[in-house]
């Protein structure tokens, strides 16, 4: 019976946001008082369930995500994200490109959520695709696998993240695990699938189509952006940070020494919201203040991107509040 009431919560949740086209965040909210009713739960501990399950798992990815956010709109405003996929998709060259996207976009997939990351690189991958004559759907179809697994697998995703969580797992070793899993992830479904599919269905493969819908977009001069390598850097320094403390986690398990000083702080470093917290401060000297860019546009820059992930978080919320 709780499976089955569950299921028609989800049946009612999709009909709110389809049929109704109800805000997710109301519908997941509606939902849960639903279900919570259904259950059985008592009156008087429905609204303090729902109050405390959303603050609980908000205080947890609020953070993360709110300066994740930030970090990635800085170096997509910087030209950062513009710098890296440019220079890998000279470099790879024409026989490779396939390869160049998805290297390109997993790079800037890990620092930026997905729909900034696509708004952002689909230009480039159509400018591209249409300089060297190869379907859209190709070079999409790269680019789409790498910035799902990223964002599906990899914090500080809103996803993984949650689960995480949820779960009570060490957000460095998901980000490390994820990244193993990932890389194969991306070679099938961004190199492998796309040249399958084109045999299997020729037709979608031919036409061209334009980027009109995504509206104006911004654009670079190369010599104007940040370069490659302090790009990359930035993008990927959260990752570092707490992919050493995995590796440390991983050694000391194995090894069995016992934690000391250097250990602790490496460990403080390395918590997703501090490392987080760091890689900001990092962006905004690389992508900002080194390139002699106000303090007061970065934090323009900063404002919009929380503004812009504000019903992202009251979503994630409410999610796992729906699941509790």
């Amino acid at each position: 019976m709780p499976l089955l009431i569950v299921a028609i919560g989800v049946i009612l949740l999709i009909i709110l946001i389809t049929g109704f086209k109800l805000n997710a965040f109301v519908s997941l909210i509606i939902v849960s008082f639903i279900v919570a009713l259904a259950l059985g739960m008592p009156l008087e501990s429905v609204v303090t369930s729902v109050e405390k399950g959303l603050g609980g798992t908000l205080g947890h990815i609020a953070l993360i995500l709110g300066l994740g956010a930030m970090l990635g709109r800085l170096i997509a405003d910087a030209g950062g994200a513009h710098r890296i996929s440019i220079t890998l998709i000279n470099k790879f060259g024409e026989k490779r490109i396939q390869w160049a996207v998805i290297t390109a976009s997993f790079i800037v997939g890990i620092a930026l959520f997905y729909d900034v990351a696509f708004v952002l690189i689909i230009p480039i991958v159509y400018t591209m695709a249409k300089e060297l004559k190869i379907s859209i759907a190709t070079l999409g179809l790269s680019m789409s696998a790498a910035l799902v697994v990223t964002h599906s697998f990899l914090p500080p995703h809103p996803g993984p993240t949650m689960i995480a969580g949820e779960y009570g797992a060490e957000m460095a070793m998901v980000l490390l695990y994820g990244i193993i899993v990932g890389i194969p992830t991306v070679i099938i479904a961004g190199i492998w699938y796309p040249n399958v599919a084109k045999k299997i269905i020729p037709s979608a493969f031919t036409r061209t189509g334009n980027i009109d819908s995504l509206g104006e977009q911004k654009t670079f001069k190369l010599e104007d952006t940040p370069g490659f390598g302090i790009s990359v850097l930035t993008a990927m320094f959260p990752v570092l940070l707490m992919s050493i403390t995995a590796i440390i986690d991983i050694v000391q398990k194995s090894v069995g020494f016992e934690d000391n000083m250097f250990i602790k702080i490496i460990r403080f470093i390395g918590n997703p919201s501090t490392a987080m917290l760091i890689s900001l401060f990092l962006a905004i000297y690389t992508m900002g203040l080194a390139r002699k860019i106000p303090v007061k546009s970065l934090m323009d820059s900063c404002s919009l991107s929380i503004n812009a992930i504000g019903m992202l978080i009251l979503i994630t919320g409410g999610v796992a509040l729906s699941n509790k």
